[in-house]
């Protein structure tokens, strides 16, 4: 599916309009052409989408990634159509019927049983149009058949992650969206997760700062960073940081290259290129970083279990307010204390490479 999607896609990035058949068209669920969204008025007025086009197909699996505060959720606003751009267009699919599944949980009271939640208080469950025990269902996400009147709030974090993709896959759709989807899932329901993502008929849309899981699950990779832009890469993450360290690399190329200046004469060669050396602080941050990261994984887990309990908010709406923001506050450092040491790590490498 990668190599397909990878040769509809031109060489800068941006998806060919003009389709060969009628055939290709009938299979387009989401359109954007020239799409621009800003935010502020006058001089605090920030460009979070510049000139996007697009062209969604049935099937496509979408990874939307890049720093907090880069324009992720907007660009998936414009994509489903809950927010409309200022210049260009989004057309959707009339057929099209979505599922958002949303990493707060929130329409899922912790006094109801997980029978409530699945099958309404009953004994079956309509799984996309084929009806199904609800206890046989509850296997196949991992459950013991046997906690089907037990009530949500006694479930674990990860149980009620598990409860609500049980809950939304269920439903007939073909268009499934997915944010943070990943959070208190353990190996095995990640796992889990990837398989019945890659068995869904219809069209995915994942937002989400797991690495591993978006290079296992998606064909094209939509990478924002905060200018406005956005790369669109066949693959997975690995393939959008893969462009984004040739973009990098190619003024550094650019730069070593000396014109002819006598057409036909010979021209000494260029001498080689300094490389910059890494300072007290480059270095001192190249040790460092990684223990920092590590740091803030644990901070981020911890702040997210705990807003995981459905009851923080009423029990002590302060609490939840602070670990909201500590929480957003430690994803962005953590992204930033990632991009700052693979940085370092190609200052190092430039120079080992050097040296050698």
């Amino acid at each position: 599916m990668r190599a397909q999607r990878a040769a509809m896609l031109t060489p800068g990035g941006t998806a060919k309009l003009k389709l060969a058949n009628d055939d290709t068209r009938t299979k387009s669920v989401i359109v954007a052409e020239h799409v621009s969204k800003s935010f502020g008025e006058g001089a605090e007025k920030r460009a979070v989408i510049r000139d996007f086009t697009l062209r969604i197909q049935r099937g496509d699996r979408i990874g939307v990634v890049g720093a907090n505060g880069a324009g992720k959720t907007t660009l998936l606003k414009l994509l489903t159509g809950e927010m409309q751009p200022d210049e260009g267009s989004v057309t959707l699919a009339k057929t099209l019927n979505g599922v958002m599944i949303d990493q707060q949980r929130s329409l899922m009271s912790p006094d109801k049983r997980v029978r409530d939640i699945l099958a309404e208080g009953g004994d079956w469950i309509d799984v996309r149009g084929i009806r199904k025990h609800v206890q046989g269902y509850l296997k196949e996400f991992l459950f013991d058949p046997a906690i089907v009147d037990t009530k949500v709030g006694i479930l674990s974090g990860g149980e009620r992650s598990r409860l609500l993709l049980a809950r939304e896959f269920a439903r007939k759709s073909n268009l499934l969206v997915l944010d943070e989807p990943t959070n208190d899932l353990d190996l095995e329901t990640l796992d889990l997760l990837q398989e019945v993502i890659a068995d869904y008929d219809g069209t995915v849309l994942i937002v989400s700062h797991d690495r591993d899981f978006l290079d296992r699950t998606v064909t094209v990779t939509l990478g924002l960073d905060g200018s406005g832009k956005v790369d669109i890469v066949a693959g997975g993450y690995a393939d959008w940081e893969a462009k984004r360290k040739e973009r990098i690399a190619q003024p550094r190329a650019k730069a070593t290259k000396t014109p002819d200046t006598n057409e036909g004469a010979a021209t000494a060669a260029p001498p080689p290129q300094q490389r910059k050396k890494l300072t007290y602080k480059d270095q001192r941050d190249y040790d460092l970083l990684p223990a920092r990261i590590e740091e803030l994984e644990g901070q981020i887990a911890r702040d997210e279990q705990a807003l995981a309990d459905p009851d923080l908010y009423t029990r002590d709406p302060g609490k939840f307010a602070t670990l909201t923001d500590t929480l957003e506050k430690a994803r962005a450092e953590k992204d930033a204390a990632e991009e700052r040491w693979l940085e370092l790590a190609e200052m190092v490498e430039d120079q080992a490479s050097t040296a050698n």
